[in-house]
């Protein structure tokens, strides 16, 4: 299983954007350059959230909202001490142990970009092995003092590590950084491709939310600007078959059927479609439940209430600058979307399933 010239092109070149939450602007401007390529009208919320229209011709249609959140886990600029090096203050979840020397990538208030890294003693030096915290960390960018590194950057400017896309050796794997969730940010650009010349019978929105990473503040103000009937959230989980052969969530393994995680209890009528979705397009789909949550524990909750599924693959070593994720998986997830949308949801539906709540 492959990617697509154009897939294989949104996979290098989105996941290599720098957009840690608050700073989603790189990934913004794709997206309305791809919008606008493809024809569709564009919505944007006021704190940064962005989505392609793509318009029924039927009067009483339905909106249906695709989103996967643009930002990444990253930092910014706290504090830079005398000698010239950071002090950095995390956005988004951290295993800070993955940090030691780190390649980073800080961007000033004039875009210009400087390349560092995460300082790390050698084991000699170190007085005692323990859990590195935020606290511990400090970040180098070459500056000889405190002045030197004024010239060029500012408190409050932001970073990313640096972790450039490869294919493992057979092509069935990608390895980057933010690959939560670029992975539904290119998804939901394909889809906006595959369905540009097919005829919905509802109204479907589909682009990208800011800050999931620091509380999900983008899915709250873009699903009450656009007021979804029903929404669908593309993302990516953690897997678990690192720590245990049996665990739930494995690469390879297909769509996330995610009934239940911390933020959200899925309808099951909704759950029942997708996996019908899977089942129709002969994708590989799997049961997953999570401590963690995603957009859609946002968005259900809005308004009156929203109809909310989640549609996420898993992936090995998120929140890092070397994700690992099967393309098999990003291909089932397509594959059953594209189901989902045209043969199985359609504003009928979508307003019995709001009827029989």
């Amino acid at each position: 299983m492959k990617l697509s010239n154009l897939e294989e092109k949104y996979f290098k070149e989105i996941t290599q954007l720098i957009a840690p939450s608050g700073s989603e602007m790189e990934v913004s401007s794709y997206l309305i350059n791809e919008f606008n390529r493809l024809g569709y009208e564009i919505i944007k919320d006021n704190l940064g959230s962005v989505f392609a229209l793509k318009k029924s011709k039927n009067p009483n249609a339905k909106k249906v909202m695709i989103c996967a959140h643009m930002d990444e886990v990253g930092f910014y600029v706290r504090n830079i001490l005398d000698n010239g090096m950071i002090k950095p203050v995390s956005v988004g979840g951290f295993n800070y142990n993955t940090l030691l020397s780190e390649r980073l990538i800080l961007v000033n208030k004039d875009g210009k970009k400087f390349y560092g890294m995460s300082d790390a003693l050698p084991p000699h030096l170190l007085k005692d092995s323990k859990n590195i915290s935020e606290d511990d960390l400090l970040f180098d960018f070459g500056f000889q003092n405190k002045e030197e590194a004024l010239k060029n950057i500012s408190i409050g400017d932001f970073i990313v590590c640096e972790g450039q896309f490869n294919y493992t050796f057979n092509k069935e794997s990608i390895i980057s950084k933010a690959i939560d969730d670029r992975y539904g940010i290119i998804l939901g650009l394909v889809i906006l491709n595959e369905l540009k010349d097919y005829d919905l019978d509802y109204d479907l929105y589909v682009g990208g939310t800011v800050q999931e990473e620091v509380g999900c503040r983008g899915a709250l103000t873009s699903s009450y600007l656009i007021k979804p009937d029903l929404a669908i959230v593309l993302d990516c989980s953690p897997s678990r078959d690192s720590l245990s052969l049996n665990a739930i969530g494995k690469i390879g393994e297909g769509v996330l059927i995610r009934y239940f995680d911390r933020s959200m209890i899925a309808n099951k009528k909704l759950l029942d479609l997708q996996i019908k979705a899977c089942i129709n397009s002969s994708s590989k789909y799997q049961y997953f439940d999570s401590p963690g949550g995603t957009d859609a524990g946002v968005i259900h909750k809005n308004l009156e209430g929203i109809l909310t599924l989640t549609h996420c693959i898993c992936a090995r070593s998120i929140h890092t600058s070397s994700t690992l994720m099967r393309i098999s998986d990003y291909l089932d997830a397509k594959k059953s979307l594209i189901e989902l949308l045209t043969n199985l949801i359609n504003s009928s539906l979508i307003k019995e399933l709001k009827n029989e709540l």
